[in-house]
């Protein structure tokens, strides 16, 4: 195909040829200007997003200003920081969780049986962090978050569990359930019948004796408040306490009482020393457990309750 036409006044003719390989040539020319044209303007843009409109910059190439990175490795490292936190103050509840249930074994575990537990400081083994699920396409910031967020959900209910450990522990305390000695001691006569150490006759013994030199101390076997603490003629010096669930501990034959009526005492305080007095035959402690002022055996309420009653001597 040609194209023709005049020019000037002459009349000249020109004459031009279109053929396939012009056409060709003209759109390649012409694409290729219009890819320099379109680089140009992206490089300039992106100069002037860079400087002036950072977030437009990571739409247009993700390239980020200094400041941005900045602020962005600043929001990695406060993050990281709190989860460091998190974690740190986590495993210190544990270890007070730890502490309660060692409370727990001295509250209520039987010698025979805290004997067999595993005991010893040797602990070992390869370190190996909690597993943290992390999805590859996922923001960073947005892992971080949810990986803090998880920690502190694990806290709240490792805090919970404790505040239930504690009232537990609380409310076993208030049980007399621990031996109401300190030292050494051996254990003289048992509860029920027995022969009566003055009349030679069988009568019945409301509970247990702590053989003991004078002034042994003598301790409340659990939380409580005191009762009665006097002179009794056939108890001697007596030292009486009420406890929660309708429990009363007695302690009597004592030779010095260092409690008043009305005191609050702790499983574990000081409360009188051994003595020999009232109707007593030497050197001891009897001690009493009632519930809704009845007697009870002390022997099925103390965690050495095997023991004691494999040594009872009447």
């Amino acid at each position: 195909m040609q194209l023709m036409w005049v020019s000037g006044p002459t009349g000249r003719v020109r004459k031009i040829s279109i053929t396939l390989r012009t056409v060709s040539i003209a759109v390649c020319f012409f694409a290729l200007c219009l890819i320099a044209i379109g680089g140009a303007l992206h490089f300039v843009g992106l100069r002037i997003a860079i400087e002036k409109r950072p977030e437009l910059a990571r739409v247009m190439g993700g390239v980020l200003t200094q400041a941005e990175q900045d602020k962005i490795e600043a929001g990695y490292l406060e993050r990281l920081e709190k989860i460091q936190e998190k974690l740190q103050s986590t495993a210190s509840e544990v270890a007070q969780m730890q502490k309660l249930k060692d409370h727990f074994m001295d509250l209520a575990t039987p010698s025979a049986v805290k004997s067999q537990i595993p005991s010893g400081s040797g602990k070992g083994g390869p370190l190996k962090l909690p597993a943290q699920k992390v999805d590859s396409g996922a923001d960073l910031i947005e892992t971080l978050d949810n990986s803090l967020a998880d920690i502190s959900e694990f806290k709240k209910s490792i805090a919970e569990t404790n505040q239930i450990w504690q009232k537990q522990a609380t409310w076993l305390s208030s049980l007399p359930t621990s031996i109401p000695m300190k030292g050494e001691y051996s254990l003289s006569s048992g509860y029920g019948l027995r022969i009566d150490p003055f009349t030679q006759n069988m009568a019945r013994h409301d509970g247990i004796d702590f053989s003991a030199p004078v002034g042994t101390p003598i301790i409340a076997s659990a939380n409580g408040v005191v009762s009665k603490s006097g002179w009794d003629s056939q108890y001697g010096n007596v030292v009486e306490i009420n406890h929660a669930e309708g429990f009363k501990t007695r302690y009597a034959h004592a030779s010095q009482l260092l409690v008043r009526v009305g005191q609050t005492v702790k499983r574990g305080d000081l409360i009188a020393k051994v003595g020999n007095t009232g109707r007593s035959s030497g050197p001891h402690l009897h001690y009493e457990i009632l519930r809704a002022g009845t007697n009870i055996n002390p022997s099925n309420m103390l965690p050495r309750a095997t023991s004691i009653q494999a040594n009872f001597t009447q």
